[in-house]
């Protein structure tokens, strides 16, 4: 029976100025439009899958200060339920995007979250508080971030037998534990182990996951499976608007596509999900495509 999903690890307040042009050393450029907007790779893919109909958790760090507030407003708005893990004056951090108007590319200044990473040896949810937050839940994302918290919610859900999705952005230390609690992974390009060969899709496999998937921008999306099988979605081209947030789309749409129907299909999982990927491009933010009349 399909469940609710569960997206575990980064929400961040997003600062996004579209500009004609990225400004160059001691250049100023005025701003066509600016929005600030909740993100994070876990945050958005939590309200992606609430926007196709999932029941949909967040747990994560966001605290209680204006910036939580606004990362608060936004996951409220989409009607995802939180469980907020935040130690004591923790604030989401804040990134600033500049999207050029002409391309839709974006360039992003961050700073990681801190508050969970480094300063806790043992996770910040007890065992009860995990299986609490994962009552009901047919498919878990990890994003990676907050390490200790994925860790122990990735291990509830393998003993439930409920399917963990990795967005795997970026290679992180300590990920290895994670990969190894982990069903499916989808990477991105700029995701590299260490030590890695020319085969990423085969060196993911091998921590862990019994499907792997790598994006490559407006390139295909290719995926093999721990059994030989592999394959991959062609990316349909689009005019770009803007092209922030479309891998935490395209993880939101897989999640939401796991909590219905599992890992029956994956391939076709996938292929779903591209495709809400590519409708994000053609939007502003990570979630205009979903409200084309705002």
């Amino acid at each position: 029976m399909p469940g609710a999903a569960l997206a575990c690890g980064l929400a961040t307040v997003d600062v996004v100025h579209v500009v004609e042009s990225v400004p160059g050393p001691d250049e100023k450029v005025v701003a066509r439009s600016t929005t600030v907007s909740a993100g994070g790779p876990a945050c958005n893919a939590s309200m992606t899958c609430a926007v196709l109909g999932v029941p949909t958790r967040f747990v994560g760090a966001v605290g209680s200060g204006p910036l939580s507030a606004v990362v608060l407003r936004d996951l409220a708005a989409h009607g995802v339920a939180v469980s907020d893990v935040a130690p004591a004056a923790f604030q989401p951090s804040l990134s600033t995007v500049l999207v050029t108007e002409s391309s839709g590319e974006r360039a992003v200044v961050s700073h990681n979250a801190v508050g969970l990473a480094g300063r806790h040896a043992e996770a910040p949810l007890s065992a009860s508080a995990v299986d609490a937050v994962l009552d009901g839940v047919g498919a878990v994302l990890v994003d990676g971030h907050h390490l200790p918290l994925a860790l122990a919610v990735a291990q509830g859900a393998r003993r439930r037998g409920v399917p963990v999705l990795l967005d795997g952005g970026s290679w992180k230390p300590g990920l290895e534990r994670l990969l190894a609690l982990v069903d499916v992974a989808v990477v991105s390009a700029a995701f590299t182990p260490p030590d890695a060969g020319s085969d990423v899709l085969a060196d993911v496999l091998a921590l862990g996951p019994v499907w792997v998937a790598r994006s490559d921008g407006p390139g295909p999306v290719r995926w093999r499976s721990s059994r030989g099988r592999s394959g991959s979605v062609e990316v349909e081209p689009v005019p770009v608007v803007d092209t922030l947030g479309a891998g935490d789309v395209l993880h939101g749409a897989l999640l939401a596509a796991l909590a219905r129907t599992g890992l029956d299909d994956l391939a076709g999982a996938l292929a779903g999900a591209v495709a809400a990927a590519t409708r994000s491009v053609g939007a502003p933010g990570a979630l205009g495509w979903a409200h084309p009349d705002r």
